[in-house]
């Protein structure tokens, strides 16, 4: 299974594909779409829809994962990510992909074990799930864990999906 993550934000859009077989995960590429600070809104969401949409079309995910939008004390600059937020739900589920939604505190949880984790344990979480792996920065291993999370929580599902399916058999 190759699974996307995507860390939604308005000027750094990060995002990562992992390659799952079993309880193997396999680095395939991580980056992020950038869009400019003084452009229109408009053109900044149009910017990284586009962006966004190369990526899935290069490499061609089965399932997306997002992390949710936590609000902040600034109203405005809450809404300008949520629209992000919707760009990185739109391209994949466009794409006809399934889309998963985690909490960041969700992600973290999964990947470094505590739900409040620094952004440097969670790229040093990353690092050890993927070893090798060059990382394009922070918001590229925000997303690259939200990956891992949703590969986790994925094989996690099938199993029990499988031993229900054994214990009604």
């Amino acid at each position: 299974m190759r699974v996307m993550g995507i860390d939604p934000g308005l000027r750094n859009l990060g995002w990562g594909v992992i390659d799952v077989e079993g309880s193997r995960l396999t680095h395939v590429a991580n980056g992020i779409c950038h869009s400019d600070a003084d452009a229109e809104l408009a053109c900044r969401l149009v910017d990284l829809h586009t962006q966004l949409t190369e990526v899935l079309r290069r490499f061609a995910p089965e399932t997306a994962a997002v992390e949710h939008t936590f609000v902040n004390k600034d109203a405005v600059a809450t809404l300008k990510l949520g629209q992000a937020r919707g760009i990185a739900l739109l391209v994949p589920a466009q794409a006809g992909l399934p889309v998963a939604e985690y909490a960041p505190n969700a992600v973290k949880k999964t990947v470094v074990g505590v739900g409040h984790a620094a952004k440097v344990q969670i790229d040093h979480m990353v690092r050890l799930h993927l070893p090798g792996v060059q990382i394009a920065g922070p918001d590229a291993a925000d997303a690259l864990a939200i990956a891992i999370c949703h590969a986790h929580h994925a094989q996690s599902a099938g199993r029990l999906q499988a031993a229900l399916q054994r214990a009604g058999a």
